[in-house]
């Protein structure tokens, strides 16, 4: 239907409380906000997980924070994602959420909460690379589960310089890199909507 708000879900893959991708992901949702989007900021530590098991599925079931993600998974047209590297790749917690949102629920085809969802995404840390090798991976991941994810992405170091005391991001050439992300995801995943 021409003209419909696209509904971007906006998270890190990180579960510390101050996290520095989780404060930069904020930044993305509200400049995708701002370019047009309904925009829902979580944040996966108010959704712990079990490690993924598969006869802890079989055996229970899918546990019932993967259907509350995997519910505000597919009300959303795509997703901001801002990914901590550890050891050169995202973050277990980050790489756990979706190997247990892959899962079908009954009634529900492969990869409904991914398949067709579009994707901008962004990384962050103290370090030079500011998680750079990381994206490549997650990249890949998003692809294979049938995520179009927008080419540009930004990973930003010294992250622990670039935010004041309130979580503002104050760098303005990168604040300007994630809000272009950001209003390109909205422009291509409203552009996906509308035809």
């Amino acid at each position: 239907m021409p003209g419909q708000q696209a509904r971007i879900l906006a998270f890190s893959g990180s579960l510390r409380k101050e996290s520095l991708n989780q404060k930069l992901v904020e930044f993305a949702a509200q400049a995708a906000h701002q370019a047009g989007a309904e925009v829902k900021v979580i944040a996966l530590r108010d959704l712990p997980l079990p490690v993924f098991d598969e006869d802890l599925e079989a055996a229970q079931g899918l546990p019932e924070n993967v259907l509350k993600l995997k519910s505000l998974l597919k009300a959303h047209d795509g997703f901001l994602i801002a990914s901590p590297e550890y050891n050169s790749a995202p973050s277990a917690a980050l790489k756990n959420m979706i190997d247990w949102a892959s899962r079908p629920a009954p009634k529900e085809s492969p990869l409904e909460c991914f398949r067709g969802k579009t994707a901008g995404i962004m990384a962050t840390s103290p370090g030079a690379l500011g998680g750079l090798r990381g994206l490549p991976f997650l990249r890949l991941i998003l692809s294979n589960i049938g995520v179009y994810v927008i080419p540009e992405q930004h990973a930003m170091c010294i992250a622990h310089e670039k935010f004041d005391d309130s979580g503002a991001l104050i760098n303005d050439a990168d604040a300007t890199i994630i809000r272009n992300i950001s209003a390109q995801l909205t422009k291509f995943t409203t552009n996906m909507l509308d035809n």
